[in-house]
């Protein structure tokens, strides 16, 4: 497990328990190796880093970014990107690139990133530091939210 962290991982999702499971189950294994260990919502880690930038503390905030061992960024593409969101991000991934690692989960393909960063230049920038030296897992299924939905919905239509 220690080598594939070392060499960074990139997770792809489509709300699976399975990878959910996996994530975490990876997670906890890791905090249990007392790793340094950050996880963030990339729109809430956008924010804080806008936030930074406004007030002229980005460089003290990406160099603690830095410090750790694994960044856990998830729920790439939920949101749009825009240009300074997107530069910032830009700035991360390629402080972090090929010194630490980073876990990425997404329910965007790959090829779909430039849509969901407002500028597609930089989106092939930030993939191409975050595959390279990587694995990517393409988990696919039904999302277990909407399983335990139709299964609920299923039950109560019995049940009429």
């Amino acid at each position: 497990m220690g080598r594939e962290l070392k060499r960074g991982s990139v997770l792809q999702r489509n709300s699976d328990y399975f990878l959910y499971h996996h994530y975490f189950g990876e997670t906890a294994q890791i905090k249990h190796d007392q790793c340094r260990l950050r996880c963030h919502r990339c729109h809430e880690l956008i924010e804080r880093l806008k936030l930074a930038y406004q007030e002229n503390r980005l460089e003290p905030m990406l160099k603690n970014y830095l410090r750790y061992k694994l960044l856990i960024i998830d729920e790439i593409g939920y949101l749009p990107i825009d240009d300074l969101g997107s530069n910032l991000f830009f700035q991360l991934i390629s402080r972090r690139y090929e010194k630490k690692s980073i876990i990425v989960t997404t329910n965007i393909p790959l090829s779909k990133w430039g849509q969901t960063f407002s500028n597609p230049t930089i989106a092939n920038a930030i993939l191409d530091r975050l595959v390279h030296h990587s694995e990517i897992f393409k988990i696919s299924g039904k999302s277990y939210r909407m399983k335990d939905y139709t299964e609920q919905h299923t039950k109560q239509n019995l049940n009429r």
